[in-house]
């Protein structure tokens, strides 16, 4: 069964006193695939702007918006209809048996493709995060791959201190350590490096986060007379009811983060270690990239006098269609 959502996400960057704008780079439509299609899209930019779509080496969809003229407040407000296959229950049921313990060898093809995504990117120079995923391995009997990335995910929500941050940027995997906290991309790169070295290759996403506690499901547009009789609740409906009974998940409400392992016979599996959830279809992907500074959701220049910027609001909407 496919699930329908929209999606509206605004930001808006204010000032003082009238200031000009550079470039901005906007990655924010969810990325197409197998188990994902964007029925429709939709780009509002105030002041105007003139906006063209690339692809960058990832080939995620970013759109370099350059607004004209001048003001106190830019405002991109990007809403996208989309249409989800929800995740297998169980998506590491048909990992190649070459893989169910670490350590594992990718094949000489998947090697050469996965180069950056095996490589940490991030210093380490006293072992400190190296002996910190070490945690997860047993040393008196093999080691589940899929029980070490699980024991990885579910630690970091435990005993770390969620922190959003509207500044740009990510902490070191060191610093998230040192400080017992981090936002959800700090989360998210943390597991990826100390994953890396224990030989997975993994990559940053940045996306959007569906919360059933948060949202109160639209109806689709319909010509006919609906009928009367209550309909019967589907799979979804008791779905988003479980997710809604267990509180509001964390990073909802706005642009959300968390990575991908990929893992011989089940690809590209996600992990967010921000909510403990593991290939959840609560995830829609936005970008992918090695690092997370490569996919930030939107990022630009402006010019005027210094203390002319005030601050920055940014709102996600994510909203399930019933049909």
């Amino acid at each position: 069964m496919h699930t329908r959502y929209d999606i509206q996400h605004t930001t808006i960057y204010s000032y003082n006193q009238p200031v000009t704008f550079g470039l901005h780079r906007v990655m924010f439509r969810p990325r197409d695939s197998h188990d994902l299609r964007v029925l429709a899209t939709d780009l509002q930019v105030s002041p105007r702007a003139n906006v063209r779509l690339i692809q960058d080496p990832h080939s995620n969809s970013v759109a370099l918006v350059q607004p004209l003229g001048e003001a106190t407040e830019l405002k991109v407000v990007c809403s996208f209809t989309i249409e989800q296959v929800p995740a297998a229950d169980d998506p590491l049921s048909e990992l190649d048996p070459a893989a169910e313990f670490l350590p594992f060898a990718y094949s000489i093809e998947d090697r050469l493709d996965l180069e950056h995504y095996l490589r940490p990117h991030h210093p380490d120079p006293d072992g400190t995060l190296i002996r910190w995923a070490h945690q997860f391995l047993y040393t008196d009997e093999p080691n589940s791959t899929r029980e070490v990335l699980a024991r990885m995910n579910a630690h970091i929500g435990k005993t770390l201190t969620y922190k959003a941050r509207d500044e740009e940027g990510t902490q070191s995997p060191l610093e998230t350590l040192n400080l017992g906290s981090g936002s959800c991309r700090d989360y998210a790169l943390l597991m990826m490096e100390a994953a890396r070295r224990l030989g997975v290759a993994t990559r940053f996403v940045s996306g959007y986060l569906y919360d059933a506690a948060l949202d109160t499901p639209s109806a689709a547009e319909d010509t006919e007379e609906a009928p009367e009789a209550p309909e019967a609740p589907d799979a979804q409906d008791a779905e988003d009811a479980k997710d809604a009974a267990s509180g509001v998940t964390v990073g909802a409400g706005s642009t959300h983060a968390w990575l991908h392992a990929y893992l011989p016979g089940a690809g590209w599996v996600a992990y967010d270690p921000t909510n403990n959830l593991m290939g959840s279809s609560q995830l829609i992907r936005v970008g992918v990239a090695r690092d997370p500074a490569l996919a930030t959701p939107i990022s630009g220049s402006w010019f005027g006098e210094a203390d002319a910027y005030e601050g920055l609001t940014a709102t996600v909407q994510v909203r399930r269609v019933r049909t």
